[in-house]
């Protein structure tokens, strides 16, 4: 458990952001900066999530494949209204889990590291959504 406590510690810790651009409009109101803020976050840690899953030469070329796959549609994406841009980090979110999920790796970890996983995937999904909406009915 020891090694996987800081890992716990720190991903909890990510939330912070995510919470607290869900949070921020509700006290002073939406604006346009918590968005790209929340976008910018959102993308760089999807990033780093999927980043996690690429494991040079110990992998297949599939699992290589889908480490990338979250991520490769992103720059595309900066062309199509933000909501849009949302829902997509919001699945790809859920997208790694399950891709890490299948790894042989995953078997290994600490059941309370596997449920941190599941419950961080799920509160960034639902702060996507609130934002999804506070996009689309800013006021």
């Amino acid at each position: 458990m020891e090694k996987f406590i800081n890992h716990i510690q720190l991903g909890y810790l990510g939330l912070l952001p995510f919470l607290g651009c869900v949070g921020w409009p509700l006290i002073a109101g939406s604006n346009a900066v918590n968005l790209d803020f929340f976008t910018f976050y959102s993308i760089a840690i999807l990033a780093f999530m999927a980043g996690n899953l690429w494991h040079a030469g110990q992998q297949t070329h599939a699992d290589a494949i889908k480490a990338i796959i979250p991520i490769l549609p992103i720059g595309f994406l900066s062309f199509l209204p933000s909501s849009w841009i949302l829902a997509w980090l919001a699945a790809s979110f859920w997208l790694v889990l399950l891709f890490e999920k299948s790894t042989p790796q995953w078997q290994t970890y600490h059941v309370d590291y596997q449920k941190m996983r599941f419950v961080l995937t799920s509160v960034v999904f639902v702060c996507h959504i609130f934002v999804i909406g506070m996009s689309i009915y800013p006021e």
